[in-house]
């Protein structure tokens, strides 16, 4: 039966490319047209066939975990295009389509991020190891898209070349008290402090980025400056000439987008200036990746910029600048999987074989979403007035027009 229902299904949904399946009873089959780009996987056992008939997301990546499905023809990043190129233009069944509507209503309950559990979701990830992380990411620690004005720019340049981007955007001045909701490993925090004296109060609900960054402030001799917390954005009270938030609204959930619009209103001061830099969805909302939700971000969710636009504008908070970055995030995901494969022999004396291969697929399907789907990243310039920014962007080039 299992094997009648997924042959149903890749009729129907592989209309652009060709996927080889051979099943476990070692007959092979051919699933859309021959002129197209061809894959070949098996899967190797009975409960991996139900799982893609009945969750395929889901289950496709755990079957790449478990070695349950293998890629005989091609490569991990061919399959996820040509699925999800053929997702877009070909059929799913009607069990699938109601699934996927269903897990997009009830996106309100499954990301109902109260502050407890919005601390579990943040451990679950980035408390696995801070050794770990600096195997991959750039010497800064920036685990968030990095800005490539130049395309053969180093990760570590194109991070630092975010930094001062965001900074130029903040309109920062001698004195200024700033706000970092969501500080990781205290990168950007310290980079303001260090680079543009002014005074940063960074939060995090992470344990281990506190810890390092703590440690990371004392080294450089900027305690004085920076001031790092465990805390929830919604139990801040102080207000603040700048605020700013890298990567952390895609943790926030539907639910409270107001109340996250709502605090970054009731923190800025009134002549303050707010840059909130996250991945968004340029087109309508979706259901989230339940693979994703399970493994590497739990509650997570990347929002179109419909959904934010409405509670942004019951915030009261002026748009004083919306920048889309296309394909940067692409870039930075490939530079941390190369690292992340130079270090695999440290990395495996750290972690098992399903380990692995669960951050090759993570690294595999987002790569895919932002070269081949309509993700990008947003920069949302905030302010409570009109003018607290100058009028063109031509200061982001030249300072002096600030």
């Amino acid at each position: 039966m299992w094997s009648r229902l997924f042959q149903h299904f890749l009729r129907g949904m592989m209309v652009c490319d060709c996927l080889r399946v051979t099943f476990p009873d070692g007959t092979t089959r051919n699933f859309g047209p021959s002129h197209g780009e061809t894959v070949h996987i098996t899967i190797h056992d009975e409960p991996t066939l139900r799982g893609l008939v009945l969750n395929p997301e889901l289950t496709l990546g755990e079957a790449y975990m478990d070695g349950t499905l293998s890629i005989t023809e091609g490569s991990l990043d061919d399959l996820i295009r040509i699925l999800l190129r053929n997702r877009e233009h070909g059929h799913l069944p009607a069990w699938i389509t109601a699934a996927n509507h269903a897990r997009y209503h009830l996106r309100r309950i499954i990301q109902h991020n109260s502050p407890n559990r919005a601390r579990a979701n943040v451990a679950h990830h980035y408390d696995i190891s801070d050794e770990l992380y600096a195997l991959f990411l750039d010497r800064d620690m920036q685990y968030s898209c990095a800005y490539f004005p130049e395309a053969d720019m180093s990760l570590d340049a194109a991070q630092e070349a975010k930094k001062a981007h965001i900074a130029a955007k903040l309109c920062l001045k001698p004195g200024c008290h700033v706000l970092d909701i969501g500080c990781g490993w205290g990168g950007m925090a310290l980079t303001l402090a260090r680079d543009y004296g002014v005074r940063v109060t960074g939060i995090t609900l992470s344990q281990n980025q506190l810890s390092t960054a703590q440690a990371r402030a004392s080294a450089e001799g900027l305690d004085r400056l920076v001031d790092f917390r465990l805390q929830d954005y919604r139990q801040v009270s102080e207000t603040f000439d700048r605020i700013v938030s890298v990567g952390m609204l895609e943790h926030v959930g539907v639910p409270n987008y107001g109340t996250y619009f709502n605090t970054v209103a009731r923190l800025l001061a009134p002549d303050g200036v707010a840059l909130i830099h996250s991945i968004g969805r340029s087109a309508p909302p979706v259901h989230h990746s339940p693979w994703l939700n399970k493994y590497i971000f739990p509650g997570g969710y990347v929002p179109s910029l419909s959904e934010l636009i409405g509670p942004l504008e019951r915030s009261g908070l002026w748009q004083c600048d919306i920048e889309v970055w296309r394909l940067h995030y692409a870039r930075t995901l490939r530079h941390w999987r190369k690292r992340f494969e130079d270090n695999l022999e440290q990395i495996h004396a750290r972690y098992d074989d399903r380990f692995i291969a669960m951050f090759r697929y993570y690294f595999a399907i987002c790569i895919a979403t932002f070269e081949h789907q309509m993700h990008g990243v947003y920069q949302l310039q905030l302010a409570h007035r009109r003018d607290a920014v100058p009028l063109t962007r031509a200061y982001l080039c030249n300072p002096q027009d600030r």
